[in-house]
C-alpha cells in the first residue's frame, strides 16, 4: 500500500495504499503510435485483486512496558499503545488502542483528519495477523484492503517482523487510459479523481502536485509494442522501476513494480473492462 493516490503497505499505515497501490497510483504511461485504434493500452481496466500480489512488511518492537517502535516503510515511530494521539512521521499524529489482548486499533491523523484507521487481530497461536485496514479520502471515499502477516523471526504477542503472505483489495479500482497529445496517453484513476500525463520520450520530468516531494521525477519509455517501462526517482536516485505490459489479446494489463530495497516486485494485473 502506496503519489498518485493509493498507498502501499509497506508505508501503509503511515499513508495505503502503504506503496497499493501507492505502487500504484503514481504510474502514467505514454506510448507513440499512429492512432488510439491500434494502442493497445488506450481503454478501460479493473483491478483483478485475486491475481494481484503486493508484498508487504512492517516491524513492531517492543521498547518495554507499552512502548512500541513500529515502521511501516516509512521510518521508526516510538510510541505508548495507550490509544492517545501522538506524534508520527511527516507530521501526522500516530494512535495504537488495544482491544483485548489479540486486537489493536490503529490510527492515522493529520491536522485533525482522520487519514486511515486498520484493526490487527492476532491468530491463538501468535503466528499470524490479520489487518483489516481502511483509508479515508478527503472527500469522503474509502479504500479498503485486508492483509494476512505471518510473524518472521522472534518477538512475541504484536512484536514481530510481520511478512504479507495475502492481500486483498475489496474497493474497485478502475483505471481508464485514454490518448495524450498524439504521443502519449493520460492515466486516470477514478477512484482517486487523480490523471497523470506521461510523454514517452525517456526523458525525466519533474513530479507536481501538492503531493509531490521535491526533487521528484519520473521517465518512461517504450519497449515494444506491448511494453513500457517507467522509472521513478527522488533527487536523481531510482526508487522504483515498472514494467507496464498488455497481453497478446488485449485483454490483460500487468504492471510489475520494482522498488529499491525490495526483493519482492508488486505484481497488479488489471482486467478490460
Amino acid at each position: 500500500m502506496m503519489d498518485g493516490g493509493v498507498f502501499r503497505k509497506g508505508c501503509k499505515e503511515d499513508s495505503v495504499l502503504k506503496r497499493a497501490l501507492k505502487l500504484l497510483v503514481v504510474a502514467s504511461i505514454a506510448v507513440g503510435m499512429a492512432s488510439a485504434a491500434e494502442n493497445p493500452f488506450i481503454g478501460g481496466w479493473k483491478l483483478n485483486s485475486s491475481m494481484s500480489r503486493m508484498p508487504d512488511e512492517m516491524k513492531v518492537e517492543s521498547k518495554g512496558g507499552n512502548t512500541y517502535s513500529f515502521d511501516f516503510g516509512g521510518g521508526a515511530e516510538t510510541i505508548v499503545t495507550d490509544g492517545t494521539d501522538q506524534a508520527g512521521i511527516r507530521g501526522t499524529m500516530l494512535s495504537v488502542k488495544p482491544d483485548g489482548s489479540d486486537t489493536w486499533i490503529v490510527e492515522r491523523k493529520k491536522d485533525g483528519r482522520l487519514l486511515l484507521k486498520a484493526t490487527w487481530k492476532l491468530s491463538k497461536d501468535g503466528n499470524t495477523l490479520t489487518d483489516f485496514y481502511r483509508e479515508f479520502g478527503p472527500d469522503g471515499s474509502t479504500v479498503s484492503m485486508d492483509y494476512v502477516y505471518q510473524r518472521s523471526g522472534g518477538g512475541s504477542g504484536f512484536a514481530a517482523d510481520w511478512q504479507s503472505i495475502k492481500e486483498t483489495m475489496n474497493s474497485p479500482y478502475v483505471l481508464q487510459v485514454k490518448a495524450y497529445q498524439g504521443d502519449g496517453l493520460s492515466f486516470i484513476f477514478t477512484t482517486e479523481q487523480k490523471t497523470r500525463n506521461l510523454k514517452l520520450d525517456g526523458k525525466d520530468y519533474p513530479k507536481e502536485g501538492p503531493n509531490a516531494n521535491p526533487g521528484s521525477s519520473f521517465s518512461s519509455r517504450r519497449v515494444d509494442e506491448h511494453t513500457l517501462e517507467m522509472t521513478d526517482k527522488a533527487g536523481g536516485k531510482v526508487i522504483d522501476t515498472r514494467e507496464i505490459r498488455v497481453s497478446p489479446d488485449g485483454k490483460t494489463l500487468t504492471m510489475t513494480v520494482h522498488a529499491s530495497g525490495r526483493s519482492e516486485p508488486d505484481v497488479l494485473v488489471f482486467d478490460r473492462e
